[in-house]
């Protein structure tokens, strides 16, 4: 191995108690990542223990200049899989000095929502599919595809094998083992149907904790795209035309769903969903318009329907839900770029808590 490689790879346990704590935020964009280091005593299991940390605001587009400091809140501890070790990833969340959430910190709301005793007693479990593109580095083309050219048609691709088919498999093994070390949740992966395209699942997660698994995936693959020198993106439709967009479909239930008679249950949170469709879409991933037209497994986003087994619907329930009569169901609305935390906590508020 060279000396950097060697270097890297040092195992801190030989020779001191002290670990390394990565803090991971959300910046101003809503969807860019950010993450510094710092050294800790000695391990550390739960976040409440863990100290705060600033950083400047005025870099990440998340305060002025002349007041930037911004606060950062540990909330979620994962191994860290490129440190190994004792170390640590830690998901924050952002607030001003004086304690009041930053309009970009949607971890804060979501957290309220699932604490409501209404919402805690139903144990909503949620199952995200995350599908993202990979992207050449050098001129923002998908993975596999010719420059400046299209490969052939869909068809071939989705769960393909193959040097013509399957694009960036390295890449994507290696995020789902170190999610999996971590302590992600992720329950699968597979190719999409666009080239270059991919989705991995994370969950059944209970609350807000598959949005904290869900970020710090995202987090951990962007990571290792740096490395392997691909760019990630979570563009909703990132090439026009025929070709499949990329979603982030929520399947969710709460324990009356999965109970007998559960079927009655989902049927009526749908309708709520429905009802509310406008402010869901609003909330569920910017340029999800250009993915939600109708083609390509998607209904159009200005429609809202439901069916059982229907990738074409808003909402499908699978066959196994209707044949039990109890279970879950996805939603299919969900644009790649969406805010889990807004996602999420926005199912279970409409489907518990809101009142027609």
């Amino acid at each position: 191995m060279s000396l950097l490689s060697d270097l890297i790879s040092l195992n801190l346990s030989d020779c001191t108690e002290k670990v390394i704590a990565e803090y991971i935020w959300i910046g101003g964009s809503g969807m860019d990542m950010r993450s510094k280091a710092r050294t800790l005593s000695g391990p550390v299991n739960n976040p409440s223990k863990l100290p705060t940390w600033n950083y400047d605001g005025s870099s990440t587009n998340q305060a002025p200049g002349e007041d930037s400091e911004v606060i950062l809140y540990p909330q979620a501890i994962f191994k860290d899989p490129f440190r190994g070790g004792k170390n640590i990833l830690v998901m924050c969340d952002a607030y001003t000095p004086g304690g009041v959430p930053i309009p970009t910190n949607k971890r804060c709301a979501a957290a309220k929502i699932f604490s409501h005793p209404d919402v805690a007693v139903e144990e909503t479990w949620y199952g995200l599919e995350q599908e993202y593109t990979l992207l050449q580095k050098d001129v923002k083309w998908p993975l596999g595809w010719p420059v400046g050219g299209f490969p052939g048609p869909q068809g071939p691709y989705y769960c393909g094998i193959g040097a013509d088919k399957a694009f960036g498999r390295d890449i994507v093994d290696a995020h789902y083992k170190a999610c999996l070390y971590a302590g992600i949740n992720v329950s699968g992966i597979n190719g999409e149907v666009m080239p270059g395209q991919w989705e991995f699942q994370v969950g059944p997660s209970v609350g807000i904790s598959a949005a904290d698994e869900l970020w710090v995936a995202r987090y951990i693959l962007e990571r290792i795209t740096e490395v392997a020198g691909v760019v990630l993106s979570f563009d909703p439709k990132p090439i026009q035309g025929d070709w499949n967009g990329a979603g982030a479909h929520t399947n969710y239930s709460t324990k009356s769903m999965r109970s007998e008679g559960g079927y009655e249950v989902i049927k009526k949170a749908i309708e709520k969903l429905g009802l509310r469709h406008k402010e869901h879409i609003a909330a569920y991933g910017e340029g999800n318009e250009r993915r939600l037209t109708g083609r390509h497994e998607t209904a159009d986003i200005n429609t809202f329907k439901w069916g059982v087994a229907n990738r074409g619907a808003s909402i499908r329930v699978g066959r196994d839900t209707e044949k039990a009569g109890k279970g879950y169901f996805e939603d299919r609305r969900p644009a790649s770029n969406m805010d889990p935390y807004v996602v999420t906590s926005m199912i279970a508020e409409t489907t518990i808590l809101w009142k027609p």
